[in-house]
C-alpha cells in the first residue's frame, strides 16, 4: 500500500489547474449505454473512471483514450449480463442499473461499496424504479425487471445525487412522461441532463428540484461532451492556499457552481479574488474567523465541501461549528485532526467544534475515504513537521496526479511504497 509523506508549514505559490469532475464522469460513462458512441472530453484520469471503464469493456463495449482527457466509448455491441465483482467495490456502478433497464429490460448487479463514512443505503433508488412499475428482487445480487415499466411522477424519499440520475438515465430510454420530484440538483445532475439532452431527450427542469423527462427510442444520438470542472477540487484547492497563507491561482472553475464555497469563504475571512474563470488566493490581511460550517442541499455546502474547511477552522480565531447532516460516520477525519493537535470536540455522529487557532503537527494519520484524504493532506501541508499520510488508494480514486499538482506549487510531497 502506498502512503504520502509531507513536510508542511511552507507557504506554496503558483497555479492549480481543476480537474473534470469525478462525479459528472462517472454518470456520462454510465449514460454512454444508451447511444452508440460517445465521445467525452476533460475525463480525469482516476481509478474510479478507470473501473467504470472497465465495467464498460466487461459488458462487450470498447473504450480508447485519444487524449490525456478525452476518450471515446462505443456500446453498440454491448450485452445484457450480470455487472461483474468490480461493482462491488464502487458505489457509482449503481449508475448502470438505470440505462441497463432502459436498454435491456432487466439488470443485475451487486450490491455496491463504496467509501466508509455511515450508511448509504439503495433503497432510494430501488422504490424510484419501483414508483415506474420496475420490479426488483434481493438476494447475493439486485436483480430489477423493467417489462412492465410505465411512466409517471415520483417523489424521491431523499434527494439522492445517484438515485436521481438513475431514475433519469432511465427515463431517457423510457418513451413515456417522467416526473421526478424532489429530486438533486447538483451540477454534475445538470451536466448528465445536458449531455441527454444533447442526445434527444426531453428535459425541462434542470438544475430544480423537479425534472419532467420525456425519453425517445435508443439510441440516442452520439454526441461528444465536455466534462465539467470539478467543483469539489476548487474548493479544496482554495481552501489549502487560505490554510497555507500562499498565494495561489485555482483555474479553471466555473463560478455558477461555486456560490456557496464562496460565500463560505468570505465569511471566514479568505482573501481572495475572482477573475473570469479563476480563483485568486491571496495571504491574508486580517485573522480568520470562525463560522458554522455546515452541509446542506445543493446549492448550499454539500458534504463533499466540508472536510477541507474545518482545517481552515483549526486556524481561525473562535469557535466554529461542524453539522455533518447526511452521514453519521463521516467525521472520522476530525479525529485525525485531532492527533495532529487539532482542538475539536466530537459532539454525536453529526457535530462538532472546532476552537482555533491551534497549531497542527505532522503525525502519522490515515484519510478514510476521497474527501478526508484530501484533507489529511492540507492538513499536512500546513502543520509543522513531517506528516505520513495512509490511505492513499483513496485519494488515487478521486484526484488524478495529486502528487504532482502539489509540487508545481511548491509543496515537499513523496510517494513511498511498503
Amino acid at each position: 500500500m502506498s502512503k504520502l509523506i509531507i513536510n508542511g508549514g511552507k507557504p506554496l505559490n503558483g497555479t492549480v489547474k481543476v480537474s473534470g469532475s469525478k462525479n459528472a464522469a462517472l454518470s456520462l460513462i454510465a449514460a454512454s449505454i444508451l447511444c452508440d458512441e460517445t465521445k467525452l472530453t476533460n475525463v480525469p484520469r482516476i481509478k474510479d473512471v478507470e473501473s467504470m471503464l472497465e465495467i464498460i469493456s466487461f459488458l462487450g463495449g470498447e473504450y480508447k483514450w485519444i487524449g490525456e482527457h478525452k476518450v471515446t466509448i462505443n456500446t453498440k455491441s454491448l450485452q445484457s449480463k450480470p455487472l461483474p465483482e468490480i461493482a462491488r467495490k464502487l458505489r457509482a456502478s449503481i449508475l448502470f442499473a438505470g440505462p441497463m433497464l432502459a436498454r435491456f429490460g432487466r439488470v443485475e448487479l451487486p450490491y455496491p461499496g463504496g467509501d466508509i463514512i455511515g450508511a448509504r443505503p439503495i433503497n432510494t433508488h430501488v422504490n424510484s424504479f419501483g414508483d415506474l412499475g420496475v420490479f426488483s428482487c434481493h438476494g447475493e445480487s439486485l436483480c430489477l425487471d423493467a417489462s412492465k415499466a410505465r411512466g409517471g411522477k415520483i417523489v424521491l424519499e431523499e434527494p439522492s445525487v445517484t438515485a436521481t440520475e438513475g431514475i433519469i438515465l432511465f427515463a431517457a430510454g423510457l418513451g413515456e412522461d417522467v416526473e421526478v420530484r424532489l429530486s438533486a440538483s447538483e451540477p454534475h445532475v445538470q451536466n448528465l441532463c445536458h449531455f441527454l439532452v444533447a442526445g434527444g431527450v426531453q428535459i425541462s427542469g434542470i438544475g430544480t428540484t423537479t425534472l419532467r423527462i420525456r425519453g425517445k427510442k435508443l439510441p440516442l444520438e452520439n454526441s461528444t461532451h465536455e466534462v465539467i470542472p470539478d467543483e469539489l477540487e476548487a474548493s479544496a484547492f482554495s481552501v489549502l492556499g487560505a490554510v497555507t497563507r500562499s498565494n495561489l491561482i485555482i483555474d479553471v472553475v466555473k463560478f455558477e457552481y461555486l456560490d456557496s464555497v464562496l460565500l463560505q469563504l468570505g465569511k471566514m475571512n479568505v482573501n481572495f479574488s475572482a477573475s473570469e474563470n479563476s480563483i485568486n488566493v491571496m495571504p491574508p490581511d486580517n485573522p480568520y474567523k470562525s463560522f458554522r460550517i455546515q452541509s446542506g442541499l445543493y446549492p448550499k455546502l454539500v458534504t463533499d465541501h466540508l472536510p477541507p474547511f474545518v482545517v481552515l477552522a483549526t486556524q481561525a480565531e473562535g469557535t466554529s461549528l461542524v453539522h455533518e447532516w447526511l452521514y453519521e460516520a463521516r467525521q472520522n477525519y476530525i479525529r485525525e485532526l485531532i492527533k495532529m493537535g487539532a482542538n475539536a470536540v466530537i459532539m454525536d455522529p453529526h457535530r462538532a467544534l472546532i476552537i482555533g487557532p491551534t497549531p497542527l503537527y505532522g503525525k502519522e494519520v490515515t484519510g478514510f475515504d476521497i474527501r478526508s484524504g484530501m484533507t489529511m493532506v492540507i492538513a499536512a501541508l500546513v502543520a509543522t513537521g513531517q506528516t505520513i499520510i495512509n490511505g492513499v488508494e483513496h485519494i488515487d480514486r478521486g484526484y488524478e496526479k495529486l502528487e504532482e499538482r502539489l509540487k508545481a506549487i511548491g509543496a515537499d510531497i513523496t510517494r513511498v511504497n511498503d
